[in-house]
């Protein structure tokens, strides 16, 4: 461990302020806590800050990250606090709720009124998905519902499958999951009728269409059985898809001053995220985002990615201030010197 992360780690200011790490990390995912590892076996003082609300939750397996398919998140998420913890990073259950400038840093406030400082600030902290108010669909988000073919189409392969329409891009997304599965219906619900194009690709792929809003889903046992329409017709279901609005958790990254701005697919607006470099950082200097707050439609490995490029950013950052530092005080012996 070198003298700053010493001194960082083990030492508190004057005033009683929390100590200065190199580098505060808001949110605890694979996009955070991959910064987190990256910064702390670069010999950086790191204090990741969680308030452990991941948006996969609900889901059963973590798929498509090499070396980890089919591990469940909350396993994932273990391994990885234990991982970077041998490497001196500091872990803070808490919500983040605001930010601001202070000197040459920067002031984290958490709910519970405390604060911490960092030289850096990575933001990690994921997205929130809106979902359509259907009765019943909130409580079968990540079992019977899904969003991604590419996150559970494996695992609902070959069975009755339906999309429900709440935008331009269900057509996509029905003959996209036909990849899984020949039964696929489309449930136009609040979107605009297909057109004729449309319904011709629709039918030459098998999907049926029907035309009415969705009032409920139907259960039973706690898994999903079919979907109900307003004038009451029942289609049997196993699965139902939906792409609700994805809106990042952009809390922390409003209080310095950076909003979100509209993600938009094929021309049309799907959510929202924080705009950045290729590296992460943000129009707000000292700030980087990673993962879905920036990304929405990343799958966890590239989360985890994008949160190690963040960390090695945020470490040749720090050491190019270092770096400027050490030559003024280099120089500032012989400033003097006639």
């Amino acid at each position: 461990m070198n003298e700053r992360t010493e001194r960082a780690m083990n030492s508190t200011p004057e005033g009683g302020l929390p100590e200065i790490y190199d580098a505060v990390v808001i949110g605890g995912g694979a996009a955070g806590l991959s910064g987190a590892l990256t910064l702390g076996r670069a010999r950086r003082s790191v204090l990741v800050i969680d308030a452990g609300e991941p948006r996969n939750a609900p889901a059963a397996a973590v798929h498509a990250y090499l070396g980890h398919e089919g591990t469940p998140p909350g396993e994932l998420l273990a391994a990885g606090r234990a991982e970077v913890r041998r490497y001196g990073v500091e872990l803070r259950d808490g919500d983040a709720v605001a930010a601001a400038r202070e000197d040459d840093a920067f002031r984290v406030t958490l709910a519970d009124g405390a604060g911490v400082r960092g030289r850096r600030l990575l933001v990690t902290t994921g997205l929130v998905d809106e979902l359509p108010a259907v009765p019943g669909l909130a409580e079968l988000w990540g079992s019977d519902v899904l969003h991604c073919p590419y996150c559970h189409g494996w695992e609902v392969r070959d069975r009755a499958i339906g999309v429900l329409g709440t935008g331009p891009l269900a057509v996509h997304q029905a003959l996209l999951w036909r990849q899984w599965s020949e039964d696929i219906t489309l449930f136009v619900h609040t979107m605009d009728e297909p057109d004729d194009r449309s319904h011709e690709e629709l039918a030459a792929r098998g999907v049926r269409v029907v035309v009415g809003e969705v009032a409920s889903l139907d259960t039973r046992e706690g898994r999903l059985t079919g979907v109900r329409l307003a004038d009451g017709t029942l289609i049997p279901r196993q699965v139902l898809t939906v792409a609700g609005k994805l809106m990042p958790r952009a809390g922390v990254l409003s209080s310095l001053g950076v909003e979100p701005t509209d993600l938009e697919m094929a021309g049309t607006v799907i959510g929202a995220h924080i705009t950045a470099d290729p590296t992460g950082a943000t129009e707000a200097p000292g700030v980087w985002v990673a993962g879905n707050v920036t990304g929405p439609t990343d799958q966890v490995v590239a989360a985890a990615a994008a949160g190690v490029r963040a960390g090695a950013a945020i470490n040749a950052d720090l050491i190019a201030e270092e770096t400027r530092a050490a030559v003024a005080a280099r120089r500032a012996p012989h400033s003097g010197a006639s």
